[in-house]
């Protein structure tokens, strides 16, 4: 059984369709990146997975639960970090975690939260507000808040949004560990060369279905390319 599955899965706002009866199946230990043009229905995709948004029609299953029906158990599977880092300001590094563990009732609080940080390489700051936070410190904090409860999944939702060069190497770096790990991925992005150097599969959406799917390939750029030029010229 696929880890993540979609069938004839649609969303519409009104009556403007986003997603138009998608297919997807991911396999456990996958590295997808979900590729296409503003407005192909990326993050939409991926709020439909993580059970933050309800689908029009059409069923998702992850891990063999059914949402939105059975919200909580897939909610338990999932990791998502977003360009938003919804973390707390006004909270140190430690607290926003500490709130976490208690969110999601998990056991040995501290013991998660040191191994967390030291993942991420934050536990020199661990006392700081997030406030006082970069942009790319704060990515990592929201890594490891994706990972406390060890999910199966981890959605990425355009991370490498607003990071400098340094920043997105660190995060290249824990996403290729988190993979190494186990975690299934699946990761909207822009960035084709970043995608090619990490994902084994591209999916590519283009007006709400999916124009291509297939290994990650050194052409993917022409082929994304392309895509996007026929999708505009509609």
């Amino acid at each position: 059984m696929p880890l993540i599955e979609t069938h004839a899965l649609t969303k519409a706002y009104g009556w403007q369709p986003v997603l138009k009866k998608l297919d997807l199946s991911i396999e456990r230990g996958e590295f997808v990146a979900l590729l296409g043009p503003n407005g192909s229905g990326k993050s939409t995709l991926l709020r439909l997975i993580a059970g933050l948004s309800k689908p029009t029609a059409g069923t998702i299953r992850v891990g063999g639960w059914e949402l939105p029906r059975e919200a909580a158990a897939v909610r338990a599977q999932i990791g998502l970090v977003s360009h938003k880092p919804l973390l707390y300001d006004n909270l140190t590094a430690y607290e926003n975690l500490l709130f976490f563990c208690r969110l999601y009732a998990l056991d040995d609080h501290n013991g998660r939260i040191k191994r967390g940080l030291e993942r991420v390489g934050l536990t020199k700051r661990s006392a700081d507000l997030v406030r006082t936070y970069s942009r790319g410190m704060l990515q990592r904090l929201s890594i490891a808040r994706a990972l406390l409860h060890e999910p199966d999944v981890l959605l990425m939702d355009e991370p490498y949004t607003g990071l400098d060069v340094d920043a997105a190497t660190t995060l290249d770096g824990l996403m290729r560990e988190a993979h190494a790990d186990g975690h299934t991925i699946l990761m909207t992005t822009h960035e084709l060369e970043r995608a090619a150097t990490l994902a084994s599969r591209a999916v590519i959406l283009s007006r709400g279905v999916i124009s291509y799917d297939a290994a990650m390939t050194a052409d993917i750029a022409a082929c994304y390319v392309k895509v996007t030029e026929a999708a505009s010229a509609k």
